[in-house]
């Protein structure tokens, strides 16, 4: 059954508020900088499945400036805003020719990038870590590991369609 557009503006806000919160109050617990971000990345999810691309993109840009200006953590907020759109990209990236390479292109290419300006555009050196020497060995393990959660992130997604799917041909 499809809701009415006001229907799925409200469950859109909602939805964002409770990210922003999520985004929030993973400023407090340290590990939370990932978990958070992906967290509010399966919310967007829920925002594509029930309301549409187009409510979805808004969704997506709200939540991110919001958890810029709101959260403690900035570099969560980062992560959400470098990958947080992943969600409303994913069907068309399924049905293109690259298949997981173009899926690979777009975590690498986006999450290299706000590293990128992380690291060397505001000065937070620190995020490469304590010596130099180990700095850059960290950085190609934390992609490394960056890649594999990504690609748990993508089948986790891939299985939630699917039971979506499963799900609407028995409600018919």
């Amino acid at each position: 059954m499809r809701q009415g557009r006001a229907a799925e503006m409200a469950l859109g806000g909602v939805l964002g508020a409770f990210a922003v919160m999520i985004q929030y109050l993973g400023g407090f617990i340290p590990i939370a900088t990932y978990l958070c971000p992906g967290i509010a990345i399966l919310l967007c999810w829920v925002v594509v499945r029930r309301c549409g691309n187009r409510v979805a993109w808004a969704w997506y840009a709200a939540v991110a400036v919001l958890s810029l200006l709101l959260g403690p953590n900035k570099e969560a907020a980062g992560v959400f805003l470098a990958l947080g759109y992943y969600p409303i990209l994913k069907p068309r990236l399924d049905k293109a020719k690259l298949g997981i390479l173009g899926k690979l292109l777009v975590f690498n290419v986006s999450i290299c990038a706000f590293y990128g300006v992380l690291i060397y555009f505001t000065g937070l050196e620190a995020v490469i870590g304590e010596s130099p020497e180990l700095g850059n060995a960290m950085l190609v393990i934390l992609l490394v590991m960056g890649n594999i959660t990504f690609f748990l992130l993508d089948y986790l997604l891939t299985l939630l369609n699917r039971r979506m799917r499963r799900r609407e041909k028995t409600d018919e």
